[in-house]
């Protein structure tokens, strides 16, 4: 078999030979280094323009990548009065905002993280995503999840910002991340925004944390401190107590949100034995004066 090398001469001889039948070797040899010089130049601006194209294309996408990274995305504000409010976020996590909270978030998420901001108190049920962390910032906590349902607390009055887990498992970070702490169900971190710590505690009883979701007013044994603190919160009224021995007196009773503060205050009295009354608009509880 001829090389392919000699039949492609033999093609351009042929293709040359005089009226005689003669043919000229450097007619042939020209036209052999013009087709061959032809074939490699195409194939060189060919090269060119894919190389030229690819580096277009990711020019094109580093350059979108930027821009959807730094662009600024529009947020909006989800409040409440004196009710509890029930919001689904643009990835599907369920919230439930309790009284006088808001929720700040972008009205969309970016492609690699999820960030809210939370003042006052929500439930919150995450959709899961392993590539998009979900970011609660709240009353100087910072809760980082994936997927979770926990509850946190963070009214603008309080001393203390809390986050209490029920499934799944959060990382809380306080101080710009100097402490961390990380979260199984039925535990609890409570960060001190007067000294700047950070505690963790049990929460063996972690579901009476949401029961204002239900809306319900759940006192298991608490101190008439953190009852009143509670009542505060819900009804945006300033509640004093006078006797430290009293603000530590516990009590137990449930409440649906229906009832007034007065309502409350009416029933707790009689269990706890205080008075109350009202100043200026302060709720001010007192010892019962004996007879």
């Amino acid at each position: 078999m001829n090389d392919p090398f000699d039949n492609l001469l033999d093609r351009l001889a042929r293709s040359t030979r005089s009226p005689r039948g003669r043919y000229s070797a450097e007619n042939s040899w020209k036209i052999l280094e013009e087709r061959v010089f032809l074939k490699a130049h195409r194939r060189r601006r060919l090269y060119r323009w894919l190389g030229g194209a690819a580096a277009a294309v990711l020019l094109f996408v580093a350059g979108w990548t930027a821009y959807e990274a730094l662009r600024p995305v529009p947020t909006q504000t989800f409040s409440t009065l004196a009710e509890v409010r029930s919001l689904t976020l643009p990835d599907g996590t369920e919230v439930t905002l309790n009284r006088y909270s808001s929720l700040t978030c972008p009205e969309r998420f970016r492609r690699d993280r999820r960030d809210v901001s939370l003042q006052g108190e929500a439930c919150f049920r995450v959709s899961k995503d392993a590539r998009r962390p979900f970011t609660v910032e709240a009353g100087g906590m910072e809760v980082r999840v994936l997927g979770t349902h926990f509850n946190v607390e963070a009214y603008p009055a309080d001393t203390e910002a809390r986050t209490t887990l029920l499934e799944g498992s959060v990382a809380v970070s306080a101080g710009g991340g100097k402490e961390r702490l990380i979260l199984r169900p039925n535990e609890a971190a409570v960060y001190n925004r007067r000294t700047g710590s950070l505690r963790q505690e049990a929460c063996p009883a972690a579901g009476d944390e949401i029961a204002w979701s239900q809306g319900v007013f759940l006192f298991r044994r608490q101190t008439l401190q953190e009852i009143a603190r509670q009542l505060s919160n819900a009804f945006r009224t300033p509640v004093r107590i006078e006797s430290a021995q009293l603000a530590a007196y516990r009590l137990t009773a449930t409440f649906g949100s229906n009832e007034s503060l007065t309502e409350i205050l009416d029933v707790l009295q009689e269990a706890g034995r205080f008075g109350y009354r009202d100043e200026g608009g302060t709720i001010v509880i007192s010892p019962r004066q004996t007879e």
